[in-house]
């Protein structure tokens, strides 16, 4: 059964602080609430910007380097537990990353001025719309007499 959920705030000066215990925390004490089977969840203060992805990959990194050729399985263990832990964020996130490239993309076209997607589309639309009430104007009337080429009026 996982524990509570815990939101560690990523200060400027690099410092991690777990509000769920009100305390600051290291990556090894990430690592073990992750172990433990607590979610957790890593932001930016200021931004607020979703750092979770970033911190379990320092993490794994990390435990690679501290990993021994004397240890049995207990590295082993621990990379699978958070192995285990960035598959599930990862799928859960899935739907809100592809958001945040959509919304950075449309961001990103705006201000190079050029449409996206649902601006064409919506000058598509009008433009089949305006195809439509001129053939129906022009339906309803014979066609102008056009002047002759290569005739002059003298």
């Amino acid at each position: 059964m996982a524990g509570p959920k815990h939101l560690i705030k990523k200060y400027a000066n690099r410092k991690l602080y777990d509000t769920e215990i009100s305390r600051y925390i290291t990556l090894e004490g990430i690592s073990q609430l992750v172990r433990e089977g607590h979610e957790i969840q890593v932001v930016e203060r200021d931004s607020g910007r979703d750092l979770t992805p970033l911190i379990l990959s320092q993490i794994v990194v990390g435990e690679e380097k501290r990993g021994g050729a004397g240890q049995d399985g207990g590295l082993h263990d621990r990379g699978q537990a958070l192995f285990d832990y960035v598959r599930r964020t990862v799928s859960r996130g899935r739907g809100e990353f592809e958001d945040l490239v959509e919304m950075a993309v449309e961001r990103a076209l705006a201000r190079l001025s050029i449409p996206n997607r649902r601006d064409v589309d919506a000058l598509s639309a009008r433009l089949d719309e305006l195809e439509a009430r001129v053939a129906r104007a022009g339906a309803g009337r014979r066609p102008a007499a056009r002047p002759r080429t290569g005739t002059r009026a003298r």
